[in-house]
């Protein structure tokens, strides 16, 4: 691993834990959101969909050290994390709560599947999920800001034993 690659590895931590406190929020945001524009083929409104971030292991550059490493049987100390290209913030399939009112605009004027008429979809969003997701990627980030600080220090120390 280079001088820097705990730091890196930190600092992927810390913007892949952002963007789920970003996400989070948007959902506690959207609690109450039951029309976002869309529409079924019925012609009822589509309420919010709770949004959660995919991560995926980033990527290793093979360097002739990483060669090396795995031939001498070396351990493969990761290279943090990003968020996926492909589908980096996905929609949850969870079902929608209904709530009857038949005199909110938002209420289904014709019964499909899943709802009958003068019901209201209300978003996916369960708020005790969230905040132990929001208390969860807090802890991930001290976590992270923690060992970016210890990489920092002996960072500092091995640069004042080379003073001499």
């Amino acid at each position: 691993m280079s001088l820097f690659g705990s730091i890196d590895i930190s600092s992927s931590g810390l913007t892949a834990q952002r963007l789920r406190m970003d996400l989070i929020s948007n959902n506690i945001a959207n609690i109450n959101t039951t029309r976002t524009g869309q529409l079924t083929p019925a012609g009822n409104p589509i309420p919010y969909r709770r949004e959660v971030a995919v991560f995926v292991p980033r990527p290793s550059a093979t360097s002739f050290s990483d060669v090396l490493g795995a031939t001498m049987g070396g351990q493969n100390s990761g290279n943090g994390v990003e968020v996926s290209s492909i589908n980096s913030v996905s929609e949850t399939q969870d079902p929608f709560r209904l709530e009857y009112n038949p005199d909110s605009p938002d209420a289904a004027k014709v019964a499909e599947p899943g709802i009958p008429v003068g019901y209201v979809r209300e978003p996916n969003v369960n708020i005790v999920t969230e905040m132990v997701d929001m208390i969860s990627a807090s802890r991930a980030y001290e976590a992270n800001v923690t060992a970016l600080n210890v990489s920092k220090s002996m960072t500092t120390k091995a640069l004042e034993i080379g003073k001499g």
